[in-house]
């Protein structure tokens, strides 16, 4: 008897996590490709019907979506989509411009050609899937992958971290940049410039290149941004 209860549990627990990352992965999407909007209202009772799902997974979601900084819940309130931000742009990826190139010197002296190799394979997905904006989703995973791919051999976990998590956070911002600029174009020359000068083993060039690779990027976006107000 303890044991069927144990079992039940465990199942409910996996079929409850299974719906909760569903759900976020819906949300998610929505966010980033503008479906819902900046400052929208996101209601439990909305979303249920939305998504078909109960409002416990629901609630989950939002939480993590608000670790993301997709989502802002107010006491009271409830949950918002959090607003475009010129401020948060400068923060965020004037951080990832001093962090990853950091990274990158650790990491090129122990690059081989596995990597390389790798970095090439991801690289032909990314420019794959630019040629088709329904895969606007997969634009920004290919280029993250890319990205860390080149700063795994740097051997510092909790850097890593630090950039997975400010890349989460620019996301919305990537999107807009390959979808509304010349950033597609740029981004395919850019990371094969990069990929080049690390198996070069040129370390300062590459780093270099890879701060002022992330600036223009931010550049862009404000530009589009301020084209739009």
């Amino acid at each position: 008897m303890h044991s069927s209860q144990i079992n039940n549990d465990t199942l409910q627990k996996i079929h409850y996590k299974t719906r909760t990352e569903h759900v976020l992965d819906l949300i998610k999407e929505d966010i980033l490709s503008g479906v819902l909007k900046s400052g929208e209202p996101l209601r439990q009772s909305f979303l249920a019907d939305k998504y078909q799902i109960s409002r416990i997974p629901i609630r989950e979601a939002l939480l993590q979506l608000e670790a993301q900084g997709l989502v802002r819940v107010e006491a009271h309130k409830g949950a918002i989509v959090t607003e475009i931000s010129i401020q948060e742009i400068d923060e965020l990826f004037n951080l990832r411009a001093i962090l990853e190139p950091y990274i990158l010197e650790f990491a090129i002296p122990e690059m081989d050609n596995s990597c390389f190799q790798d970095c090439e394979t991801i690289l032909d997905k990314l420019e794959d899937s630019l040629k088709d904006k329904t895969q606007v989703n997969q634009w920004s995973d290919y280029n993250f992958e890319f990205h860390n791919r080149l700063y795994l051999n740097a051997n510092l976990p909790h850097s890593l971290d630090l950039v997975n998590t400010l890349n989460t956070r620019c996301d919305r911002y990537i999107r807009m940049q390959l979808l509304y600029t010349d950033g597609i174009d740029k981004a395919e020359a850019e990371h094969r410039e990069l990929l080049k000068l690390c198996q070069s083993k040129n370390t300062k060039k590459a780093s270099t290149f890879l701060s002022q690779h992330i600036l223009a990027a931010s550049s862009a976006i404000k530009e589009f941004l301020n084209s739009q107000q």
